[in-house]
């Protein structure tokens, strides 16, 4: 079967599906498509229209069984980076195009089980790392040692040309024209440097060796940007450009960026929203989805459960992990594992976000439950376009970090803003007006902007792109409780709870 076959079969897959069929299998004049949801994803097999449509659903109910296993978030995102794993775990179902008979744990033994020529490999790959490093430290150790007799021997000022070390230099600084007022090298005069040496540091011939990228102190050259380069870089920055400086971080402060996690137990109760208003009133779209996510970071505090409160809001579906148990959870809103002897999973390391135990969605077309709504009211009058925008926040939340980005025609200049609450920037680039208010609260439930651009067409200042954060949802959820299943006291926890926006636009 070639490549382009299975692109098409799949790419016909989308356009068979109906919405409202009961049916998992669609039929077409050559192949049969057998497939199962999973969340937002289908789990599909396509076979040939003499196979036994029964077999086929038992071997969809098997990988259906091992997708979870291997995938705790059954998402696009989570599915693609266990791609190998399921890859390897299908594989070992189905074979030259049939099911084998084995189960789910059979499965999991056979991709677990150990090689010894794997085991063999990766010692002799670790060993040859090992010495690597070992003559890496010597190398380093000669170059140090090199490097201190190097300023033992500058520190007189500059003498013979022998006296500044191996026959390196004199190869890096063989294609330089380096001169002094008439002398050029001496052998006992010693040598100047003059301006030859800046267009030397900036535009290096070939590639420099290790004696050229650090040079001892009393050469006084410097390898870096140029002040041309700099002045590039700030006119790109004038202009609107986010410039991102080419700097190394250190280990230490690449790790102080990331947030550490200092308790125990750590649940994030997030919402992403998705709106979609009309520039004239109304919702086109209005789509919550929200996940609460657990990180623990000791071992011994893995087998727990955790009791959750919901709000009154009646819009709201939950959904748990295919792992929760769903009875538990129905009655007494308590998440814990089907399997009670399974620990969660420990360690910062295993996930960025954490395990995910329950997921949840509102729609709505109700303009209420609008958090920020955007009026924008162009006008033109002679050669200029005056454009009036306010915003109306709903005293559910207490927004932060708004802000909100107005397309503006192409400018030779930035716009006249005449009114503003709040704080404005312009980006030339991308012909942007960014609109910023740091906090929406009581005190500033409406707020109003004025600016006049040259004449314009009003369609010119669609979509407003909004995006904001806050510190409560929807749903309204929190974590009550954590109960351990093997005795002691309730361990310690941290919930954090956080409402942002994924799409927030007035088209």
């Amino acid at each position: 079967m070639t490549r382009i076959r299975i692109e098409g079969l799949l790419a016909a897959f989308p356009k068979l599906v109906g919405t409202g069929k009961q049916h998992t299998y669609v039929e077409t004049e050559n192949v049969r498509y057998v497939y199962q949801p999973i969340e937002a994803l289908y789990l599909l097999l396509v076979t040939n229209k003499n196979s036994n449509i029964l077999e086929d659903l038992e071997t969809l109910r098997l990988l259906s069984k091992l997708v979870p296993e291997y995938s705790y978030s059954l998402d696009e995102e989570g599915v693609c980076k266990h791609a190998f794993e399921l890859i390897f775990a299908f594989d070992e179902v189905i074979s030259l195009g049939h099911k084998e008979n084995v189960t789910v744990a059979q499965v999991k033994q056979y991709c677990e089980m150990e090689s010894h020529e794997e085991k063999l490999h990766k010692l002799v790959l670790q060993s040859k790392i090992n010495e690597t490093k070992d003559v890496m430290k010597r190398k380093a150790s000669e170059i140090d040692k090199s490097k201190i007799e190097k300023n033992r021997a500058d520190k007189g000022g500059f003498g013979p040309l022998q006296s500044m070390g191996s026959g390196r230099i004199e190869n890096s600084f063989s294609d330089l024209s380096i001169s002094s007022s008439g002398t050029g090298f001496g052998s006992g005069s010693g040598f100047g440097l003059t301006s030859d040496v800046d267009s030397f540091a900036t535009k290096p011939k070939g590639r420099p060796t290790s004696s050229a990228t650090a040079p001892p102190k009393g050469l006084g050259m410097k390898l870096g940007k140029s002040q041309r380069t700099n002045q590039f870089l700030e006119s790109l920055k004038a202009e609107g450009e986010v410039i991102l400086e080419d700097v190394q971080p250190k280990h230490s402060q690449s790790r102080a960026a990331a947030p550490q996690l200092t308790d125990p137990i750590t649940l994030t109760v997030e919402e992403k929203l998705n709106v979609i208003l009309k520039r004239d009133g109304g919702v086109s779209n209005f789509d919550v989805q929200g996940t609460l996510s657990l990180q623990i970071l000791n071992q011994e505090d893995g087998h727990i459960q955790v009791q959750v409160q919901t709000g009154d809001n009646q819009a709201v579906s939950f959904k748990t992990h295919p792992n929760m148990n769903k009875e538990l959870f129905a009655n007494d809103y308590i998440l814990g594992l089907k399997d009670p002897n399974r620990p969660f999973p420990t360690g910062q390391a295993s996930d960025a976000g954490g395990v995910g135990l329950l997921k949840w969605r509102m729609q709505s077309t109700d303009e209420s439950m609008v958090p920020l709504t955007i009026n924008c009211w162009p006008s033109s009058s002679g050669n200029e376009t005056y454009v009036n925008i306010e915003y109306e926040a709903s005293s559910m939340f207490d927004l932060r970090n708004v802000v909100i980005s107005v397309p503006l025609p192409a400018l030779r200049e930035a716009p006249s803003v005449r009114q503003i609450d709040g704080e404005w920037r312009y980006d030339s680039r991308n012909s942007i007006l960014e609109w910023s208010v740091l906090l929406i609260d009581n005190s500033n439930r409406s707020g109003s902007m004025e600016f006049v651009v040259p004449l314009a067409d009003s369609s010119t200042f669609f979509p407003i792109s909004v995006c904001f954060m806050a510190t409560d949802t929807f749903s309204d959820l929190k974590v009550t409780n954590i109960i351990p299943l093997k005795g002691g006291n309730p361990p310690k926890f941290a919930q954090r709870t956080q409402l942002i926006t994924d799409s927030y636009q007035i088209v």
